[in-house]
C-alpha cells in the first residue's frame, strides 16, 4: 500500500505533542548512545519555538538569518518541552532566545536572530567562483519526501554510508524531517534541524565520526526554497582535541548561507557508519 504524504510525515517525524511536551519519537535517537537524542532533533524543536514566537509576535515582516545551538548537556529520549524570551523586538530585527528542558532541567539553548528583509546595495563584493551543486536528478530526484541522506565523498554521490567513511571531503543532500507529528514542517524548521548534520559532514573520516558537537551556527541570507537542502564542507581544523568545522549551505537554486560546528574528541565512542545500513530506511544524524 502507497502511504499518503501525512502519513510518511508523520511516520518521520522527530516528536510527538503530548500535554504541552514534546515526545521523543525513535528517528530522534543518537547513534552515540542508546537513550540519546540527536542534535538534528534538539536543534529541529529549538528552531520550531524560536520560529514560532516570532510568527506568535505578529511579526510576518522578518526572516531568519542566525540560528545558533548549544549543546551542553546530552538530552535523554524523556519528553521535553521549550521556553522562550524575546530579548529585543525593533522595527528590523527580533532576537529570541529559547531553551529545551527536561524534568525541569535545560539541556540546550537557542538564539534566533530574525531580520527585516529591504534590498541589495549596488555596489559589488568578492564572492567563491565555486558553487556547490546537488546530486544529479537521477540520483536525487526534487521531492519533499523523507529518504536516507545522499552523501559524496572521495566517491561519487550515494546512501551507501560505508563507501563515504573516507578522508575524502564530504558533502550531503537530503530531505529535512518534520518536528512533531502533525504539523507540516517549514523550511527554516527542517534546515535548523538539519544543520546538525554539519557535524557529520566535516567530522566524519576514515575511522568514523571521532568528534562530537557541543554547537551548531547557522547563518542564511534566505531561508530554502523547500525542505531539500545541502551542506558542503568547506574546511575543518583541529588542535588537542577541539575542531571547528564550517559547511556551505545551499539547496536547488544556489548557495543560502552557512553552518559552523565547534567538537569535542570523542574517539572512545566513534560512531562507524561503516556498520550500519541506513539503505532500508531514513535517518536523521548521529
Amino acid at each position: 500500500m502507497t502511504q499518503t504524504s501525512a502519513q510518511v510525515t508523520t511516520k518521520y517525524a522527530l516528536f510527538r505533542a503530548e500535554n504541552g511536551d514534546l515526545v521523543p519519537q525513535d528517528i530522534a535517537r543518537s547513534l552515540w548512545k542508546a537513550d540519546q537524542m540527536h542534535g538534528v532533533a534538539t536543534s529541529g524543536a529549538l528552531g520550531r519555538a524560536v520560529e514560532l514566537a516570532v510568527r506568535d509576535a505578529g511579526r510576518d515582516d522578518l526572516r531568519p538569518a542566525r540560528f545558533t545551538v548549544d549543546l551542553f548537556k546530552a538530552p535523554s529520549m524523556q519528553p521535553c518541552r521549550t521556553e522562550t524570551t524575546i530579548v529585543r523586538d525593533g522595527s528590523r530585527l527580533m532576537l529570541v532566545d529559547a531553551t529545551l528542558v527536561q524534568g525541569g532541567v535545560a539541556v540546550a539553548r537557542a538564539s534566533g536572530l530574525f531580520l527585516k528583509p529591504t534590498e541589495n546595495p549596488e555596489g559589488r563584493v568578492w564572492r567563491p567562483a565555486e558553487v556547490p551543486a546537488p546530486p544529479p536528478l537521477e540520483v536525487a530526484a526534487v521531492s519533499d519526501e523523507p529518504r536516507v541522506p545522499i552523501f559524496a565523498s572521495d566517491v561519487g554521490w550515494s546512501q551507501d554510508f560505508g563507501e563515504h567513511q573516507n578522508a575524502g571531503r564530504k558533502a550531503t543532500w537530503q530531505t529535512t524531517l518534520a518536528v512533531v507529528v502533525g504539523e507540516e514542517p517549514t523550511p527554516f524548521q527542517g534546515l535548523c534541524g538539519a544543520a546538525d548534520s554539519t557535524s557529520m559532514v566535516v567530522n566524519w573520516g576514515d575511522r568514523g565520526v571521532q568528534f562530537i558537537n557541543t554547537d551548531v551556527t547557522l547563518a542564511i541570507s534566505r531561508v530554502p526554497v523547500s525542505r531539500e537542502i545541502g551542506l558542503s564542507a568547506t574546511n575543518w581544523v583541529a588542535h588537542d582535541g577541539i575542531a571547528v568545522g564550517t559547511t556551505t549551505v545551499y539547496d536547488r537554486e544556489g548557495v543560502i548561507g552557512t553552518s559552523t560546528v565547534s567538537s569535542l574528541s570523542n574517539a572512545r565512542r566513534a560512531v562507524d557508519f561503516a556498520a550500519h545500513d541506513f539503505t532500508k530506511g531514513v535517518t536523521a544524524g548521529a
